[in-house]
């Protein structure tokens, strides 16, 4: 199965630097071919600008010039997504949902045209995505994230992307306190991690 991994997080000694670096090496001891998006190393652009706003409207009428308004390094994940059969995203939450980049790349790359299509009021995946692992840390407690927040990040993108354009296979795998957390306690989520990937 060709893997995609979009990875944000702006600090190469960051615990999401070590998790993709497992997630790698499970890929790796598989076999699996994989692809690499580190949208800080490729200074993405987050943010919907006007020209990006006019190709979602061209789009969602399936206008072909839709795509003549779109980021050129937009076009570049395009041609991944393409290719890809597993998309893995890992990030931190931060203020209880992903980072800037993260969601730009939801704004901007799961767009219409891109990888949707809208048909008769429902969104249809075009693209070959067939399983997503979403990789997350964060500080706060499970359960305050949970009874707090409402598991925020499962409503807006594991229900509210994913699953909205028909991909039904998503996992959500999120590490929480990991700032209290031991090297012991580390070590072990990464190990478990790398044997995820080296046998999925």
């Amino acid at each position: 199965m060709k893997t995609l991994i979009v990875f944000n997080h702006p600090y190469a000694g960051s615990f999401c630097n070590a998790i993709m670096e497992a997630v790698i090496k499970g890929l790796a001891e598989s076999g699996q071919p994989y692809g690499l998006i580190h949208l800080d190393k490729d200074g993405f652009d987050p943010v919907m600008h006007a020209k990006d706003l006019k190709a979602f409207a061209l789009a969602g009428k399936g206008d072909a010039a839709a795509l003549d308004e779109v980021d050129p390094l937009v076009l570049t994940y395009k041609a991944k997504l393409e290719k890809t059969e597993h998309l893995v995203m890992i990030f931190p939450i931060w203020w209880m949902t992903m980072p800037a980049m993260a969601k730009g790349f939801i704004d901007k790359a799961i767009f219409p045209a891109v990888a949707y299509d809208m048909k008769g009021g429902l969104l249809k995946s075009r693209l070959p995505i067939r399983k997503v692992t979403v990789i997350s840390t964060m500080n706060t407690p499970a359960d305050i994230y949970k009874e707090h927040f409402n598991n925020s990040l499962e409503g807006n993108l594991i229900k509210g992307t994913f699953r909205q354009i028909g991909i039904e296979d998503v996992s959500w795998i999120n590490l929480s306190m990991v700032k209290q957390a031991g090297q012991e306690q580390r070590e072990l989520w990464l190990e478990d991690i790398r044997k995820r990937f080296a046998r999925d």
